[in-house]
């Protein structure tokens, strides 16, 4: 299949084309490169021989998204675009809203124009909220409970997608539900690059580990867990890849979501002792203040994924640890030493641009 990944530039998005192309897919990303960088997608196209399609442009452009359809004509479409920091969300409702809602609503309107029928769609386990039983599963309440505006733009994503499908019953769309992803692809060549401080645990760790910060936060120590610090599930984010390939490319009418985790949980203080034995170094760290909201356990029932996706996690805590300090020392500054060099061959947009940048 042709399919169009948004935000295919990111580190989700940049691990599901790698795996699409091996898989011999073609590939077209629309990204305004706001959280992303054009060296992932060259670094992409080096690790599989195949040539990759990037479009600049804000996806809530509606004109320029018709134009990059036009262009490229895609059979599917892989939606990863959007505000993902939980905390950034909380300061700034507005703009979660407004970029995660208005971008969903341009890219449907426009698959319906082009009668682009499959939706794969990011989501995340977010949307279970504070209040559903463990392990929570694609049955449990969606909604309810939510602390913070980017997991309720994501529940709100999902049911807007619910009423699309009653609307057209020809509709593919499949929500994939995120647990934590962690992790960098084995090569060293492509993994999570954040452009300040790290709202993810994993990066902070191996940034601790590198000695580009002195110790990590663990936000509080006195949670119902074996350790007292939070447990969430954490998956390999090149598993979580290969599970958006098994979405694409499997036949499901009608709305269906799916969980994408490992099915188990780790502790805050599990994860840097298995960094810590990966880096054969300590790092320290320092117990802070709970987070408002924050659950003490949180990890999913991955059957459904198995049963219907033939989709399992396959790599381990400690298999993701390797990969992502491989990650930190092959790029201490992530992509941002070539971030300018990498201008892909694309598809001409008519003159008038419509808000695509066009090619040099």
């Amino acid at each position: 299949m042709r399919a169009l990944l948004t935000g295919g530039a990111g580190y989700i998005g940049s691990h599901v084309a790698l795996e699409l192309l091996e898989r011999g897919h073609e590939v077209v990303v629309i990204d305004d490169l706001s959280n992303s960088s054009r060296e992932s997608l060259r670094r992409v196209e080096e690790l599989s021989g195949r040539k990759v399609d990037l479009y600049v442009a804000d996806l809530s452009d509606i004109d320029a998204t018709r134009e990059i359809f036009v262009a490229s004509n895609p059979d599917a479409v892989i939606h990863l675009a959007g505000l993902k920091a939980v905390g950034e969300s909380v300061a700034d409702p507005i703009r979660y809203y407004r970029t995660n809602l208005g971008c969903t609503f341009t890219l449907v309107q426009v698959m319906r124009e082009f009668r682009v029928k499959k939706l794969v769609f990011s989501s995340s386990a977010t949307v279970y909220g504070t209040i559903a039983d463990l392990p929570v599963s694609e049955s449990s309440v969606v909604g309810q409970g939510i602390t913070n505006p980017y997991g309720q733009t994501k529940a709100m994503i999902e049911q807007i997608l619910q009423d699309v499908a009653v609307t057209d019953p020809e509709m593919q769309l499949t929500i994939l539900r995120y647990f934590n992803p962690i992790g960098a692809h084995e090569s060293g060549r492509i993994g999570e690059d954040p452009r300040q401080v790290p709202n993810n645990l994993l990066p902070f760790v191996s940034q601790v580990a590198a000695g580009v910060r002195e110790e990590v936060s663990v936000f509080g120590d006195g949670f119902a867990t074996p350790d007292g610090t939070g447990v969430r599930d954490y998956v390999h984010v090149v598993d979580l890849a290969r599970g958006h390939v098994a979405a694409l490319e499997a036949s499901l009418g009608g709305v269906r979501a799916f969980n994408l985790g490992t099915g188990h949980g780790s502790s805050v203080l599990q994860v840097i002792k298995a960094f810590s034995r990966v880096a054969r170094r300590s790092i320290p760290y320092k117990v802070v203040a709970p987070r408002l909201g924050d659950v003490a356990v949180s990890y999913g029932n991955v059957v459904k994924a198995a049963e219907e996706l033939g989709w399992v996690a396959q790599r381990t805590l400690e298999d993701a640890c390797r990969d992502a300090w491989r990650w930190q020392l092959a790029n201490p500054y992530g992509y941002s030493s070539q971030a300018n060099s990498f201008v892909p061959e694309r598809l001409d947009p008519k003159p008038d641009g419509c808000g695509v940048v066009p090619p040099p």
